[in-house]
């Protein structure tokens, strides 16, 4: 069979668009945080990962146009080799002292981190132990790993007494890494780090959670999953991203410092990859800068998140819990899916329409997400346009 057979086959996206009804890679033209252009019209932003609507900020973007003017548009080469920069160094630094880790080693994405820490530290005989929920990054990382006879289990949805079975299976002199997502992306949930720390901990595993939902949105001062439970110092390693809260694009690692300095000199990823470019590390460093002299700046997101949550279930809507800035609004199948998704950015609402396999049959949600620079009449308008649409939809 010719390889591209089933590129040809492939017609679900087509159908879709054909209805009236794809949801998918519509053009943002101008991105002003809570209000963008989308192909021309105006809309509420209810789906960004902007969480503290930094990517519109002029002390931030102000920031990355210097730094193309001081270093040019790219580093033209790995880490490892011609490609580190003082802004390098100076936000490995920073980011270090505000996350209360020893060290901490940038990556070119938030994805690619993943997938670099997990292939470099996992090796023959080891084995990654990753929640069922965690994000397709730590699963292609571990699968990576997989590749070069690491072994790759999976546990329950933040079931410690899963975990708990699947490490007890494991050899007991076998190195081990517990992996999990901070915040689940798709739900907003939290993960139960001190009993997967308690359970981890007493087989002998190390721990890593990735926090690229965390960072800038729970903790103290925004300082993540660990921060949240107090566990900084328990917890052995951080992976996250440049790509929400800071405003950038690039990802990080944060962990001992023997731990950072082999992922530096062993990880594929570091090694064969162009570094981050100077205005990504500048406009991140900005973002830290504001995050760490406005830390009610997280205090105003999660409240934003409450507000439209609550106006959510006063509409009728089935929503799941969340503490974060995520807040996914249930409405079933795949076909009200894609109906509710049409009706709100013809309403002009921006939403993710999320469908299975990336969620279980008949939870087909609008996964909305809120900025701390979203006001009240911004909010009010999405749960008006929402209760509507429910209405007329037959959803509530």
């Amino acid at each position: 069979m010719d390889l591209f057979q089933k590129c040809y086959e492939f017609t679900r996206a087509d159908d879709v668009k054909k209805l009236g009804l794809y949801p998918y890679f519509h053009q943002i033209e101008e991105n002003e945080g809570p209000v963008v252009t989308v192909e021309g019209r105006k809309m509420i932003m209810a789906g960004s990962n902007n969480y503290l609507g930094l990517t519109a900020n002029e002390y931030v973007k102000e920031a990355a146009i210097k730094s193309i003017d001081k270093y040019g548009t790219g580093c033209s080469g790995s880490r490892y080799l011609t490609g580190t920069l003082d802004l390098h160094i100076e936000l490995e630094k920073r980011l270090a002292k505000f996350l209360n880790f020893e060290s901490v080693l940038l990556f070119s994405t938030g994805y690619q981190t993943a997938l670099g820490v997990l292939s470099a530290i996992a090796q023959k005989g080891d084995y990654i132990i990753s929640d069922k929920e965690n994000h397709a990054c730590i699963v292609n990382g571990a699968m990576l790993a997989k590749g070069a006879f690491a072994e790759f289990k999976r546990y329950k949805h933040n079931d410690m007494e899963d975990l708990e079975k699947v490490l007890q299976s494991i050899p007991e002199k076998a190195g081990k890494l517990v992996v999990s997502d901070g915040v689940f992306s798709v739900t907003g949930e939290i993960v139960n780090l001190p009993e997967m720390l308690k359970v981890a901990h007493k087989y002998g595993a190390r721990v890593m959670v990735d926090d690229a939902h965390a960072v800038g949105v729970i903790g103290k001062g925004g300082r993540g999953t660990a921060s949240h439970y107090g566990l900084e110092k328990e917890t052995d390693m951080v992976i996250g991203t440049f790509s929400k809260t800071f405003a950038s694009l690039g990802g990080f690692v944060a962990g001992p410092e023997r731990v950072i300095n082999y992922l530096k000199h062993i990880s594929p990823a570091i090694i064969f990859s162009a570094s981050p470019t100077p205005a990504s590390c500048a406009a991140a460093l900005a973002a830290l800068d504001i995050l760490e002299k406005h830390p009610e700046l997280v205090d105003q997101l999660l409240a934003n998140a409450r507000y439209a949550s609550e106006g959510f279930i006063k509409e009728g809507y089935t929503v799941i819990p969340s503490q974060t800035g995520i807040v996914p609004v249930i409405v079933g199948d795949v076909d009200k899916a894609f109906l509710t998704w049409r009706k709100l950015y013809d309403r002009g609402v921006f939403v993710n329409a999320f469908i299975p396999p990336g969620v279980p049959p008949n939870m087909s949600m609008m996964r909305t997400s809120y900025m701390a620079t979203h006001k009240k009449e911004h909010l009010d308008e999405i749960i008006f346009h929402f209760g509507e649409v429910g209405k007329e939809l037959g959803l509530i």
